[in-house]
């Protein structure tokens, strides 16, 4: 009998205040809120409960020590055009993003109003006939998306 093998079921992000982390997620990946509890909402693109889960803290939580901890939580996206606009609602919203092509993926990186890191991504190995990453960080320009 083999195992079943494991995917990433949700990200679990502890916020400051969930009605602004609601705001951001809904508006930058078109997250649906699929239920609350408490001060926990649950956001999902509708094929299961929930894929992110946002957990209130309080405005004077503090955050995680420097070093150690998630550096990213990563969404991925179909197109350009899905890249593009995640990249302009983020420019609407002020919000700074490090656009970077690592020839596998063009990627944008950016916090959430909570200083969580979050990156969106579409994978580009198909088309640069590229499989595995050699350490590219080239400039990509997120308005020529």
């Amino acid at each position: 009998m083999s195992r079943p093998t494991p995917h990433l079921g949700h990200v679990h992000l502890k916020v400051r205040d969930v009605e602004r982390a609601v705001a951001f997620y809904t508006d930058v990946f078109d997250l649906d809120v699929g239920d609350r509890y408490g001060p926990f909402v649950f956001l999902t693109f509708g094929d299961h409960h929930h894929d992110v889960a946002l957990q209130e803290v309080g405005s004077d939580a503090t955050g995680s020590g420097p070093g150690v901890g998630l550096y990213h939580a990563a969404f991925e996206v179909e197109s350009r055009e899905g890249l593009r606009r995640i990249y302009e609602t983020l420019d609407e919203r002020g919000v700074r993003v490090d656009p970077i092509d690592h020839g596998i993926s063009e990627a944008l990186y950016f916090d959430d109003p909570d200083g969580n890191g979050l990156e969106a991504y579409r994978d580009t190995r198909a088309e640069n006939d590229r499989n595995e990453w050699q350490g590219m960080n080239e400039p990509l320009d997120p308005t020529a998306l």
